[in-house]
């Protein structure tokens, strides 16, 4: 029998009235450019250690962004992007991420930046390297006057970030945000796109004995005529190591479905003779005292039928691996918060074989025990 592994925001355009505009510049006159349109942090997965902070910084990616008109003109942009809080954006279900504006030239000349709520509205703020708060624009001045001009060109810098609790995905997702860089008084706009792509934690299944389990050869007269014949246990090592601390649970498919003398939750089948009769069943059994993970002192087995919403409290009780029914394992006896986080796991599986009364079988030819099953990995 071979139990096998399975490897698994536009506002309408208003001009400043803090100072009077030299001219407006048609959309023909001005062009307005970012030098990438997409940043992507690249693939994240729990093998980068969380630290002690409740969330990860998943890196910067610089910006830059350019407006050159025939004329000169407002040179007012705004940013229209989800706020996420008063200093960052919204990036997808738990991330967010802050635009800092730096390295600000008008013309050939370095100027500061200030921070503004509004078209026509006085700097709130203003430094040569500061935070583009959402729902604010920034206008470049000078000795505290906003100015207007030609050319303008400034240095951005993005940094995004992620709960921790967002690193914990089952299957591979993608990220993405999106922010519209608005330069109003040019009647220009950029579209940016923020991309992150997250997969969980990757755990490799392994069985001792390649996961074959031999009962060896069995006569007519070891087996019952009238009853079932229970063989005696055998048992395999499961090894689970996963490249960093993972959340996850344990279920098994039949690969002999429908020939199982017993149709439950987790009993599976040994195949059909000749005639199509069946053979028997078997199921594997988890005993939480012989499992071990980690620096746990102990563990405990917890289960769910509801795919994870909701945890049996920790038992030390004996079970069998079920078909749909998660398996997994916590360190607090009755405890119902779920699985703890484990990176190097190992138990005892133990299989209990049953061979159907030989009065239902067809005995004529040998009889082959034919049981396979898969243990599958489930992220939580």
């Amino acid at each position: 029998m071979n139990l096998s592994r399975y490897l698994l925001l536009t506002l309408t355009p208003l001009v400043l009235s803090g100072f009077t505009p030299l001219a407006k510049a048609s959309t023909d006159d001005c062009q307005f450019n970012l030098s990438q349109p997409v940043l992507d942090y690249g693939l994240m997965n729990r093998a980068i250690r969380p630290n002690a902070a409740p969330e990860r910084n998943l890196g910067e990616r610089p910006l830059s962004l350019t407006l050159s008109c025939s004329q000169p003109i407002d040179m007012s942009l705004f940013y229209r992007a989800m706020a996420a809080t008063a200093e960052r954006f919204h990036f997808a279900e738990r991330g967010s991420y802050q635009v800092r504006i730096r390295d600000a030239v008008v013309d050939g000349q370095s100027v500061e930046i200030g921070l503004i709520a509004g078209a026509g509205q006085p700097p709130a703020e203003m430094a040569s390297n500061l935070i583009w708060r959402p729902e604010h624009g920034v206008v470049p001045v000078r000795a505290g006057v906003p100015v207007q001009g030609r050319s303008f060109s400034a240095q951005l810098e993005l940094t995004a970030w992620v709960q921790e609790q967002g690193m914990q995905v089952r299957d591979a997702v993608t990220w993405e945000a999106y922010g519209v860089f608005d330069a109003v008084a040019a009647g220009r706009t950029r579209e940016a796109t923020l991309r992150a792509r997250l997969a969980p934690a990757a755990c490799e299944p392994v069985l001792s004995n390649g996961g074959v389990i031999d009962f060896g050869t069995l006569s007519k007269k070891d087996l019952h005529a009238d009853k079932e014949t229970r063989l005696p246990p055998k048992s395999l090592t499961l090894m689970v190591g996963c490249d960093a601390p993972a959340s996850f649970a344990l279920i098994m498919h039949d690969n002999r479905s429908a020939s199982a003398t017993l149709n439950s939750e987790n009993h599976y089948g040994l195949g059909k003779d000749s005639r199509g009769n069946k053979i028997g069943q078997y199921s594997v059994n988890v005993d939480p005292a012989d499992a071990n993970a980690d620096g746990f002192a102990r563990l405990y087995r917890t289960d769910s039928d509801t795919a994870g919403t909701a945890w049996s409290t920790g038992s030390a009780n004996p079970i069998a691996i079920g078909k749909t029914r998660y398996l997994a394992f916590t360190d607090s006896a009755g405890s119902s918060v779920g699985p703890v986080l484990i990176q190097n796991f190992s138990t005892t599986v133990t299989v209990d074989a049953v061979i159907a009364p030989t009065n239902s079988l067809d005995l004529s030819t040998a009889i082959e025990l034919d049981g396979a099953g898969t243990i599958e990995i489930i992220y939580l």
